[in-house]
C-alpha cells in the first residue's frame, strides 16, 4: 500500500509498505480521509506531540474508512461497513487504568504516534477501538470525529452551564468545535477571541455571540458594552504561551480556564499566583479523548456540531510533503488528506 511516513524532523515519504494482517480481534480499514492535526505537526518540525514517536512511522490519526477484513474473532462488524476509529489504546492494569484515569496510561499507545498511523491507504486496528459512521454522515465528517472527541474532554472538565458566559481564544478548527460546544450547552454569550477576522467571522456564524480581535479590540470595554458581568469559563484553543495569558488575564472571578491547545514542550508561560487567588481561579489542561468517541459521532449525525465550514482544503496523499512545507493547515481550517 501506499503511505506516508516520518523519517525525520521536515521529512515525510510517500513510499509502498505492506498491510498488516488482522490478528484475530482486529479489522482492516481502507481508509478514505485522514485529518491534519495539531500533533502531527509538532512531529513533522521535530517537536514533541501527544506521545513519543520512534521513526519511521507513518503519522495520521483523525480518519474515516471502509471494513475490508475481518480477524476471526471479530463479531460486530461485517467488510463494508463505514468506520472510524478511536486512535487510543490503553493497557487496564496500570494504577490510572485501575483509577478512572485511563487516558494517562503509563502504557497507553495511539495511532500515528507510537504505531502506524493513517495517512495510507490501509490501516489495521483494534475491533474496540472501532465505531460505525451514520448514514447521513459523509466520509469528510466522519473523519472529523476524532478530534471532536478530544474537545469534548476538555469542555467536559470545564464545566460549562446554562448561562454561563464563555470565552474561546483562537477559533482555528478546535475552537471553532469549541463555539459550537459552548453554545449547544446554553451559554448565554460566547466570545470568540481570534486576531484572523475570517475565522472570527466564521466562529460567528457557527454561534459566537462576540468576535473580538485581541491585537487592537479594548475586551473589557466589549463586555461594558454588552452588559457582561464576568467571564466564567476560558477555552484557550491557540495553544500559545500569550493565549494562556490572555485567558489568565481576562477570566473573571471562580472561572475555570482550560488550556486546550498544544503549545511547545518547552513553552513557559507567565502567571501570577495572586491573580489566581485574588480571583480563585481553577487552571486546567485537556489529554486525549477518554471514553468521549461515541458520543462525538452522535454530535455529528445530530447536526449539534458543523464541520462543514470547517474543512476547507482536501490535498492528496502524494503531496502531503508540500501540504506541511507550505503549512496549508494554517491557513482558514481543517485540511484532510485524500487516502483513495
Amino acid at each position: 500500500m501506499k503511505a506516508a511516513r516520518f523519517y525525520e524532523k521536515g521529512k515525510l515519504v510517500v513510499e509502498d509498505v505492506p498491510v498488516r494482517e488482522p490478528k484475530e480481534n482486529e479489522v482492516v480499514v481502507r481508509i478514505k480521509y485522514c485529518g491534519i492535526c495539531g500533533t502531527d505537526v509538532h512531529i513533522f518540525d521535530g517537536e514533541k506531540g501527544s506521545a513519543e514517536v520512534d521513526p519511521p512511522v507513518i503519522l495520521g490519526h483523525e480518519f474515516s474508512g471502509d471494513i475490508v477484513k475481518l480477524g476471526v474473532s471479530v463479531k460486530r462488524f461485517k467488510e463494508g461497513d463505514r468506520v472510524s476509529v478511536d486512535p487510543n489504546s490503553y493497557c487496564g492494569k496500570c494504577y490510572f487504568c485501575a483509577n478512572g484515569k485511563k487516558h494517562l496510561c503509563t502504557s497507553m499507545t495511539g495511532l500515528g504516534t507510537a504505531l502506524d498511523g493513517a495517512f495510507a491507504e490501509y490501516i489495521t486496528v483494534p475491533e474496540e477501538n472501532v465505531y460505525l459512521i451514520a448514514d447521513n454522515i459523509s466520509y469528510e465528517e466522519a473523519a472529523m470525529t476524532e478530534p471532536i472527541s478530544c474537545c469534548l474532554h476538555g469542555f467536559d472538565m470545564t464545566g460549562v452551564q446554562s448561562g454561563d458566559t464563555v470565552m474561546v481564544v483562537g477559533t482555528g478548527n478546535i475552537g471553532l468545535i469549541m463555539v459550537q460546544l459552548a453554545k449547544h450547552a446554553g451559554a448565554a454569550a460566547v466570545i470568540a477571541v481570534e486576531p484572523n477576522e475570517k475565522r472570527r467571522e466564521k466562529a460567528k456564524l457557527l454561534g459566537a455571540d462576540i468576535g473580538v480581535d485581541p491585537m487592537c479590540d479594548d475586551l473589557e470595554e466589549i463586555l461594558r458594552q454588552h452588559k457582561i458581568k464576568n467571564i466564567d469559563k476560558a477555552i484557550d484553543c491557540a495553544g500559545r504561551t500569550s493565549t494562556a495569558e490572555y485567558s489568565v488575564k481576562y477570566a473573571g472571578k471562580g472561572a475555570v480556564i482550560m488550556l486546550f491547545g498544544l503549545t511547545g514542550p518547552d513553552d513557559v508561560m507567565g502567571l501570577k499566583p495572586f491573580e489566581v487567588f485574588k480571583k480563585e481561579l481553577t487552571i486546567k489542561g485537556s489529554f486525549v479523548n477518554p471514553d468521549t468517541f461515541e458520543r462525538a459521532g452522535r454530535l455529528l449525525s445530530s447536526g449539534v456540531i458543523k464541520v462543514d465550514e470547517i474543512i476547507t482544503d482536501i490535498a492528496e496523499l502524494d503531496d502531503i510533503q508540500k501540504v506541511f512545507d507550505t503549512r496549508l493547515y494554517a491557513k482558514d481550517g481543517k485540511v484532510l488528506i485524500k487516502c483513495f
